[in-house]
């Protein structure tokens, strides 16, 4: 079986309705070809996203806030980031989870459980990218998360960079670590190197 097979039954995925009483229909979001040189690795997709079907969108023209953040971070153009060609978005959850009383539900591991590894199996990329606690804690278990951040990784043979979660809701925490703007340099080197090496496959 190959990526687009995967693809399409994960799109079929309606594990968190029948099994997890999830109220809302669940719509996966996926966004990426087999051979994109980056792969981000995020939480969940915000409602807007599940509902235009593009990761970090408000709508298929429209990055959202944490798209345009993130966007600048990597230091590349808008095109570029939603070129399924170069970029492979993902998420420890692939549908919207739904909202609490503090803001939007954590991502349903169990989603990860059945379906990242998989999913994740398929793609050979130059850079992993980790954005926010969840995919960093799929991704390194038991660590500390502002450790993570600050250290170089490697993640499935390939090089990994992780990263706070682009949301505005993170200001506290940017403010607190003024530090990170020197881990941008780092990630725009990464990205840089990636998008002109040749994909090596394995």
């Amino acid at each position: 079986m190959g990526l687009l097979e995967f693809q399409s039954r994960l799109r079929g995925c309606r594990y968190c309705r029948d099994v997890l009483g999830l109220k809302l229909e669940p719509k996966p979001v996926v966004w990426g070809k087999e051979g994109a040189r980056i792969v981000v690795i995020g939480q969940a997709p915000s409602m807007s996203a599940a509902l235009c079907g593009r990761p970090f969108s408000k709508d298929l023209e429209t990055p959202d806030a944490s798209g345009r953040r993130l966007i600048e971070w990597l230091g590349v153009q808008e095109r570029t980031f939603f070129n399924p060609d170069i970029f492979y978005i993902t998420g420890v959850a692939h549908c919207y989870p739904g909202r609490g009383k503090g803001g939007d539900m954590p991502p349903p591991r169990v989603c990860a459980d059945m379906w990242l590894g998989e999913e994740l199996s398929y793609l050979s990329p130059r850079l992993f990218v980790m954005l926010g606690r969840y995919a960093a804690y799929w991704a390194f278990p038991n660590r500390n998360f502002e450790d993570l951040v600050f250290e170089d990784h490697e993640f499935r043979g390939r090089t990994a960079i992780v990263l706070p979660h682009p949301s505005p809701a993170n200001r506290g925490w940017f403010k607190a670590h003024p530090e990170f703007a020197a881990r941008l340099m780092i990630l725009r080197k990464l990205i840089n190197r990636a998008l002109s090496e040749s994909v090596q496959r394995t």
